[in-house]
């Protein structure tokens, strides 16, 4: 072999190596997105159920188990109504190609899946000035490599999510949000706490000096926060009144439930709200002046204010009465939930989808999005409940509670209580729990 041959051998080992090193360094500095809710980016399991990320990346692949090479790497961040053929054409991808690939990872992972805002991570043979791998992230747990030349070799890895218990507590001073932030919890920990309290608690009407305490699942990958997990148990000190919850799996329930102190479920018939965030501008009155008309008349409903599009839930399961629009309330919808309870929906911006007459709706389930429709001064939900037919006022009604633990359970609940309140009454006792669990495990 010629000098120079051996020369230029030797520089592409070189290359190639620091091409290697190059790509473990930025591995060892890259931070994965928080995670979206799983339900927006459904990945069908039936076919592919997904493989564990190895513990140890072989140093012949980087970060995502893509063999080292001399790529030129494009992060392309996916904008609105941009398809998978859209990011790739213009990186010498043939449209047959992209076609190839979309058939053969559709049961991994559809193309059609990829969401605004997103980044498609894309390797190039500099040789032949086209693309090689893609990659795409639907959350920090998981992740698609697209092989663009052997679509069969596509494949879905989930990264190893760690689980621990975390605590967080605070005095609200101002707004919850801002109060749980400041204690270093996670934002999403703030919406999973409204959700348990959902059926007891008025989350608009939080004041000054009220006290959280919460125990819940800190999640992370590779070190990285992600989303949390479950809420464990908390404590929440309303007006001076501690309102206690701990989560529970009773036999015949399909997922946790979170229950009292004594064992009363804290989920009620119907939410304590249709909005989860908003301020009430305007509440229950036999004799209002109507700010359109100018006159006095009754206003048998509340009215809380928010941004045009804000999501509206149903309060409870029921069937839809009636979904149009009707007059001077605008974009109307009236459920009736059972033989006591109906709600009504006033002034939305539209109805959600599949949202008709006759329509059988779940607990919680988006029903339409805030809006100023009929007579209104601004983007707003007029919000109704009637008893019996009788309107009364939706913040001050007393909703009946759902069932308690099971009796042959109530022995292992109270075991659960007695071990998890005293870690929500005193940090240091949470403290001590989680060091003598650590030293045991």
């Amino acid at each position: 072999m010629s000098t120079s041959s051996t020369t230029r051998w030797s520089t592409a080992l070189i290359g190639g190596a620091c091409s290697v090193f190059i790509l473990m360094m930025l591995w060892s500095v890259w931070t994965p997105d928080d995670a979206p809710p799983e339900d927006e980016v459904p990945v069908q399991a039936a076919s592919f159920e997904g493989r564990p990320a190895s513990a140890e990346t072989p140093e012949t692949t980087d970060a995502y188990g893509v063999p080292a090479g001399d790529w030129t790497i494009t992060e392309r961040t996916i904008r609105r109504n941009q398809t998978f053929a859209d990011l790739l054409l213009s990186e010498g991808v043939s449209y047959q190609q992209v076609v190839n690939v979309a058939r053969a990872v559709e049961d991994v992972y559809n193309v059609r899946r990829l969401r605004t805002g997103k980044t498609l991570r894309i390797y190039n043979d500099p040789a032949t000035e086209t693309a090689r791998y893609a990659v795409y992230e639907p959350s920090a747990r998981r992740y698609v490599v697209y092989d663009l030349q052997d679509p069969a070799n596509s494949e879905v890895t989930e990264r190893t999510v760690t689980t621990e218990w975390a605590r967080a507590s605070g005095t609200i001073d101002g707004s919850l949000y801002q109060t749980m932030i400041d204690s270093g919890a996670h934002p999403e920990l703030v919406i999973k706490m409204a959700d348990v309290y959902a059926w007891q608690i008025d989350f608009f009407r939080l004041q000054r000096g009220d006290r959280f305490d919460i125990i819940y699942e800190k999640r992370s990958i590779e070190g990285e926060r992600i989303r949390p997990g479950d809420v464990v148990a908390a404590r929440l000190v309303h007006h001076g009144t501690p309102y206690y919850a701990f989560r529970f799996q009773d036999a015949s329930d399909d997922r946790p439930e979170y229950y009292d102190g004594l064992g009363n479920s804290l989920r009620r018939e119907l939410l304590r709200a249709p909005l989860d965030y908003a301020r009430v501008s305007s509440r229950f009155s036999h004799n209002r002046r109507h700010p359109v008309l100018g006159v006095n008349r009754p206003h048998h409903g509340t009215d809380y204010a928010a941004p045009t599009g804000t999501p509206v839930r149903s309060v409870g399961e029921g069937v839809v009465e009636f979904a149009a629009y009707k007059g001077g309330n605008g974009n109307y919808v009236r459920i009736r939930h059972n033989g006591t309870y109906t709600t009504g929906y006033l002034h939305l911006n539209r109805m959600a989808e599949g949202i008709r007459r006759g329509v059988t709706v779940e607990q919680g389930e988006v029903i339409g999005y805030v809006g100023s429709t009929g007579l209104s001064t601004g983007p707003h939900l007029d919000y109704r409940v009637w008893k019996h037919g009788t309107p009364i006022d939706a913040l001050d009604m007393d909703l009946p509670p759902a069932y308690p633990v099971a009796p042959d359970l109530r022995r292992p609940y109270m075991q659960t209580v007695q071990r998890l309140q005293p870690m929500l009454d005193r940090p240091a006792y949470f403290a001590a729990e989680r060091a003598a669990s650590a030293s045991t495990s």
